[in-house]
């Protein structure tokens, strides 16, 4: 089976008020890339990568008119994949949507979201608030995401069971700040979130794993060691908290391991100023101890480090269009 990650940038865009997708040349929201290119792109990607069931982060909005589900079916039957049906969990009020586009001849998927009442350390339903005293300062703080992880329960085709979350944790960048004691101010308030975040989703793996399932985590984590200069103000990134010492996924392990020189890279953003793009490793497949039986095999559709992406030049475009994101996927024998 092979299971995928993949943050769409702006995908909400590609689609009107009905959940049509639409195809034109008006831009997508992408820079200099058109909603027909998006759409093409995107189109090419994912009958590429050919995967069982993909986590669509920043999928499509779910509103008063709007539906995530019928916009991902709608985008699957035009571009006849294979992964036709699609469920999501708790709406947002971002555009950005989590949800699994998945093959119903391969496995069933459902939003069967667990949790317990607020304070309980178990930790609560992802919808709710968690609390949390992040600066040791006696008070305790009330977090939420605004985008609540994807809590599924998979059974594939062989029976087997697995929960499977998907996840965008917030992201550490001070969007907003006008000078440089604001943009601090506010890196470190979101970097705080961000742990606070991850800290409530590891307690629900921590959970599922006494119970003894099966845990899949997949998603964009926003972190990972070195990526800002706040991160030794709280010691260990989201991704170390995540990661514990049971979960595995090996670019997160071996960017851990090698904080200097090169490391894997899932995602590609140009800068502001300048013409020079930054690579970060931002997405992440991890899996729990009694799944690395299963003959686990990780990889990173770039279109620059992976050869088959760089040799077939209509797929290394097509990722290059499709999203400032690149697919990661994982083989498993389940």
């Amino acid at each position: 089976m092979r299971l995928a990650t993949y943050n769409v940038e702006w995908f909400a865009n590609l689609f009107d008020s009905h959940d049509q997708l639409i195809v034109d040349d008006d831009w997508s929201g992408r820079r200099d890339v058109t909603r027909a290119q998006q759409a093409e792109a995107l189109g090419n990607v994912f009958s590429a990568v050919d995967a069982d069931a993909v986590m669509i982060i920043e999928a499509p909005n779910t509103g008063r008119t709007q539906s995530t589900v019928r916009a991902l079916e709608n985008f699957a039957a035009a571009f006849d994949l294979r992964t036709s049906t699609a469920v999501l969990g708790f709406a947002n009020d971002t555009h950005q949507e989590i949800a699994l586009l998945y093959d119903p001849e391969v496995l069933t998927a459902r939003h069967d979201p667990v949790g317990h009442s607020i304070g309980d350390p178990r930790a609560p339903r992802f919808d709710s608030s968690f609390r949390i005293d992040l600066d040791i300062d006696a008070t305790e703080d009330l977090v939420r995401f605004s985008k609540p992880p994807l809590e599924l329960e998979v059974q594939t085709k062989q029976g087997n069971v697995l929960r499977m979350i998907g996840a965008h944790l917030k992201s550490k960048a001070p969007h907003g700040a006008r000078n440089r004691d604001a943009a601090m101010r506010l890196s470190i308030a979101n970097r705080r979130k961000q742990l606070a975040q991850a800290i409530w989703l590891r307690r629900r793996i921590d959970q599922h794993i006494v119970d003894g399932a099966a845990v899949v985590l997949m998603g964009d984590l926003n972190d990972g060691p070195g990526l800002d200069e706040y991160e030794h103000l709280f010691g260990r990134s989201s991704v170390e908290i995540l990661l514990g010492e049971d979960l595995y996924d090996p670019h997160a392990r071996r960017a851990l391991e090698r904080r200097l020189g090169a490391h894997p890279t899932t995602a590609r953003f140009k800068m502001h100023k300048g013409d020079r793009y930054l690579q970060a490793l931002l997405d992440y497949i991890m899996v729990s101890p009694d799944l690395m039986s299963h003959r686990p095999a990780w990889r990173i559709w770039h279109p620059f480090d992976d050869a088959h992406c760089w040799e077939v030049t209509e797929l290394r475009q097509a990722l290059l269009l499709a999203s400032d994101h690149f697919p990661v996927t994982l083989e498993i024998d389940i």
